[in-house]
């Protein structure tokens, strides 16, 4: 059975909530290429970010603002997730991270998530540039870099399909306390 469809609006009653074992384990490797319904999932999550970052349709739909979406937040045990930023968008398929580099950012502001109704203050270190494998929409594989704000999103994504939440990374003790072992900037002073 069908879950989404191309033209499906998803809306903020489809998104699995935080304490969802889904949330908690690695989801499942997609085969490709893709068969229609992962095609149309994939296809309506890209369209829930663009629906949430246009200020009517998000009013309109009660949608909170997103920049990634997971299949998993959706209920969708299958490991893919969309992006959009900065006029990208992108479908990611089976991803893995195959490098990084040692220096790490963080968001001043911290991240929030779409499966996450309440507030989560601290800071969530991540690589400043990292590289990622994967498959796009038609089955073919790509490798692509990501730095800054990019490789912030791309990484809090495939933690989704690995099963860790993004305050996972935050410290427990001192949450605005940073790793002290190694360079690591503030996303608003990279550059």
């Amino acid at each position: 059975m069908t879950k989404f469809l191309p033209d499906s609006i998803i809306t903020m009653k489809d998104f699995v909530k935080e304490d969802s074992v889904l949330l908690r384990k690695q989801t499942e490797e997609v085969t490709t290429p893709l068969n229609q319904e992962d095609r149309n999932t994939l296809l309506a999550m890209l369209q829930y970010l663009k629906n949430s970052q246009d200020p009517t349709l998000a009013k309109k739909y009660k949608l909170r603002p997103g920049t990634g979406l997971s299949a998993n937040q959706i209920g969708v045990d299958k490991r893919m997730f969309a992006v959009l930023f900065d006029h990208n968008e992108m479908v990611f398929i089976n991803p893995k991270i195959i490098s990084h580099s040692l220096n790490m950012i963080y968001l001043p502001d911290g991240e929030g998530c779409l499966s996450v109704n309440r507030p989560v203050h601290g800071f969530v270190p991540r690589y400043e540039r990292i590289k990622v494998r994967a498959y796009d929409i038609d089955g073919q594989e790509f490798i692509l870099p990501f730095q800054g704000y990019g490789a912030i999103v791309v990484q809090h994504e495939i933690d989704h399909l690995n099963g860790i939440m993004f305050y996972d990374r935050i410290n427990k003790e001192y949450p605005f306390q940073l790793p002290t072992n190694i360079i690591i900037d503030s996303l608003a002073s990279y550059q």
